[in-house]
């Protein structure tokens, strides 16, 4: 008799999914598909970086928020809609990291809201390969902060 296939994602259950589900539907259709897109992109650049292990989806403060709690390695990521800005979306990190200070002088062409968020357009197209450098610098900010 054969194994059940099993699973090799480095994807961990989402026990909140039907919560981060519902949050998803309740936005308005444009905000929604930027913000899946942005989850997309997390989940893509967390499998895709070294020492990242499984990552948790998860709601912080009604956001959804993307952790490492099998490695410890990262600082959360969380994304929302700006508000009131209805054609805004965030990708918001820890304010007391240097990340998006880090990210300024990395990526001077993205905008930022304090030390705190980096904002996007619902309109406009996703900043992918400098989005995924950050997310990747956020789910191994504790790794780097050990090797300095």
């Amino acid at each position: 008799m054969r194994k059940p296939a099993t699973s090799t994602s480095k994807v961990a259950r989402r026990p909140q999914a039907k919560a981060t589900d519902a949050l998803f539907d309740a936005y308005p259709a444009p905000v929604k598909a930027k913000l899946l897109a942005l989850r997309r992109l997390i989940f893509e650049t967390a499998k895709a970086t070294r020492g990242v292990g499984a990552l948790e989806e998860t709601l912080k403060w009604g956001q959804p928020s993307y952790l490492t709690p099998e490695t410890g390695s990262g600082s959360t990521v969380r994304i929302d809609q700006v508000k009131p800005a209805a054609d805004q979306v965030a990708v918001y990190f820890h304010c007391q990291t240097n990340l998006v200070e880090t990210f300024r002088e990395l990526y001077p062409e993205l905008s930022y809201s304090g030390n705190r968020a980096i904002l996007l357009d619902v309109a406009g197209r996703l900043p992918e390969p400098a989005l995924r450098h950050c997310v990747a610098l956020a789910l191994t900010y504790h790794l780097n902060k050990k090797a300095t």
